[in-house]
């Protein structure tokens, strides 16, 4: 028997990516789940394949605390509390901080900084009274930046110190908390940056590993482990912790020498093509972002 069986898990960005792997393998598990996202559709696909017995979907904006609490409410009425929360929603956008429209650098804060701080309030008192687990999905990105993608960097991590935080806050009430941090992961969210002539070009000249796309299963496997163990910090591929350790030498200028002569040209294509498309966003990002509810 697992240690989430039986365990109430609410998930925001549920209806792929990450989000719909882990929700898959802890209901495997026997966990009841709480899933959010934006996409209706594919929130209700999750729940059909899974069985819709322990799992309730809902469609609610992470952005917006009074519809991430109306969602905890509805998982406490279904499944009777809340044991484990993980603020998994999360968007990118692309283009120079000198270009880029400031409402669009704004919505990529607001959801995944202020989205997983709306999504842990929500959940948090149940998630206190049962002594459950918190975990706050971050990046490799707070280790490490990348030209062309400041609001997410900045958010990332943001919620990366976030988590470290909310341990401090909660150890003495029996919570632990955990925060996550992936490379490249083969999510809808990465391959739609890769659709970014300037991304494509950009991404198979970083240095080392960080080139590489690893598996949603890959990473599925890691979050589940990680949450079983209540882990302090989850890193998919292994890796990624080297970085974690390593920052201080990354952000120097001879770590960075050969990004920084990326950049001039990374940045000249995204500004143009961004300007060309009209957007700071993946076309399916843009679109989630022209429907009420949630992001994933």
């Amino acid at each position: 028997m697992s240690s989430v069986t039986g365990k109430v898990v609410l998930i925001t960005g549920g209806a792929n990516g990450i989000g719909a792997e882990v929700a898959r393998r802890l209901h495997a598990r026997g966990a009841k789940l709480v899933l959010t996202d934006l996409d209706e559709g594919q929130l209700k696909e999750v729940a059909a394949r899974l069985g819709e017995d322990r799992v309730l979907t809902v469609v609610a904006d992470v952005r917006e605390l009074p519809a991430m609490q109306a969602a905890a409410a509805k998982g406490i009425e279904r499944f009777g509390g809340i044991d484990i929360v993980m603020a998994n929603a999360g968007i990118a956008s692309f283009g120079s901080v000198l270009e880029m429209d400031p409402e669009a650098f704004k919505t990529v804060v607001d959801v995944n900084l202020m989205g997983v701080f709306y999504t842990v309030r929500a959940a948090l008192p149940s998630v206190i009274e049962r002594r459950g687990y918190v975990l706050v999905v971050s990046s490799i990105a707070a280790f490490a930046a990348t030209p062309g993608m400041a609001p997410y960097n900045a958010s990332k991590a943001g919620v990366e110190q976030f988590a470290n935080t909310l341990r401090l806050e909660l150890a003495h009430r029996g919570v632990d908390v955990g925060s996550a941090h992936m490379s490249l992961v083969d999510t809808p969210l990465v391959r739609e940056s890769k659709e970014v002539s300037a991304f494509q070009e950009m991404i198979p000249k970083l240095p080392g590993p960080l080139k590489k796309t690893t598996s949603v299963d890959k990473c599925g496997e890691a979050f589940v482990r990680g949450i079983e163990g209540r882990k302090s910090r989850i890193y998919c591929p292994g890796w990624v912790g080297l970085t974690r350790w390593l920052r201080p030498l990354i952000a120097t200028p001879v770590a960075e020498r050969d990004i920084r002569k990326l950049t001039p040209d990374v940045l000249r294509k995204m500004d143009a093509e961004a300007a060309a498309l009209g957007r700071h966003f993946s076309e399916r990002t843009q679109a989630l972002e022209n429907t009420p509810g949630s992001q994933d």
